[in-house]
């Protein structure tokens, strides 16, 4: 996913018509990072400059069983990332529920649940997990000795605690798109959005993000305490297949959907298994299904990959070829910005 941490900003900016439209559209309303879908075409190399494109791809509007049957609308979002040519590296799809804030709460649907109590016995085990935990690296994995029900080795992440969160943000950054800091960064985004902040219990303006982090605030809004946030379970479950197929192989697409929160002091057992061998156009594939369950027992996440293997008969791994729609768009980034530089 290293990808996500570049790409020069490509995406058009609104026009003066368009942007007034956004002004106040969300305020009140809670943005829940729910699932994401990967496709990935070619490697990323020292040097290499890539350029983004972020639009919006499809909006649907449900009811919300999470937000007191309230209307809630679920927006996908696109990143294209492109190269200096515009041949497409990888693209990657949000998916983000928008629900009422304070909803959740009505809805109580979180209500009873509490922290769990580990035992020595109990962080022994995870432990061992964490110990049995193996990367294949440079042995290669032929797709002739997978077989369908072959299982993917366990990896364990958790219990969550607040450095976790913390090293989120340092490996990520603060902004979030929000353009969030400390102090006078904090400032100057509160006269820029003064709706995103909250006072706390003693009159400090806060960022909504806290919710994430500040057990009062999680409760205010339903949630027994703060939460993880849904890239670094995405970023998990790739650590779970990447571990299992080795240097060698490719992984093609990656989808990921959270069913339930990731609170503070919560574990999770990421795990998976092989469900299909194909030829995908001349190409030796294995289907993986993917899932991490809590120490309650609840499946939070659940996932699916498509990664390309080397072969004795065929060879090795032939890199993906991007569709003819993205190749298209990718080609159109790159005129976009040639027109950009000429203009300079």
């Amino acid at each position: 996913m290293f990808i996500q941490t570049m790409g020069l900003n490509e995406t058009p900016p609104y026009t003066p018509e368009i942007k007034p439209l956004f002004r106040g559209l969300f305020r009140g309303v809670g943005k829940y990072l729910s699932g994401t879908t990967w496709t990935f075409y070619r490697p990323v190399f020292p040097g290499d400059v890539a350029y983004e494109e972020y639009t919006t791809h499809r909006i649907e509007v449900k009811q919300s069983s999470f937000a007191d049957r309230t209307r809630s609308v679920i927006d996908t979002y696109r990143a294209l990332w492109v190269d200096r040519a515009g041949a497409p590296i990888a693209t990657r799809e949000n998916s983000l529920v928008n629900a009422e804030r304070g909803a959740s709460a009505k809805a109580g649907k979180n209500i009873g649940v509490g922290k769990h109590v580990y035992t020595p016995d109990d962080v022994a085990r995870i432990d061992e997990i964490y110990a049995a935990e193996q990367r294949r690296g440079a042995d290669k994995r032929y797709w002739e000795n997978v077989e369908v029900g072959d299982e993917l080795t366990p990896v364990a992440k958790g219990p969550l605690t607040i450095v976790d969160l913390v090293c989120r943000h340092i490996a990520t950054g603060m902004a979030d798109g929000y353009d969030v800091g400390p102090t006078r960064y904090a400032w100057r985004s509160r006269r820029r959005m003064p709706a995103f902040y909250t006072a706390d219990d003693w009159g400090v303006p806060q960022v909504a993000q806290r919710v994430h982090w500040d057990e009062q605030r999680a409760q205010d809004l339903g949630l027994p305490t703060g939460y993880d946030y849904a890239i670094m379970r995405f970023a998990w479950m790739i650590h779970l297949v990447t571990n299992w197929m080795g240097d060698d192989a490719w992984l093609h697409r990656y989808s990921v959907e959270l069913r339930k929160f990731n609170y503070l002091g919560d574990l999770q057992i990421c795990s998976g298994e092989v469900v299909d061998k194909t030829i995908e156009n001349g190409r030796p594939a294995v289907e993986l299904a993917l899932r991490a369950v809590s120490q309650r027992g609840e499946a939070t996440t659940l996932g699916a990959a498509t990664v390309l293997l080397p072969s004795r008969e065929f060879g090795p791994v032939v890199l993906p070829e991007p569709p003819f729609e993205l190749r298209s768009r990718g080609a159109m980034v790159m005129d976009r910005r040639g027109a950009d530089d000429l203009r300079a």
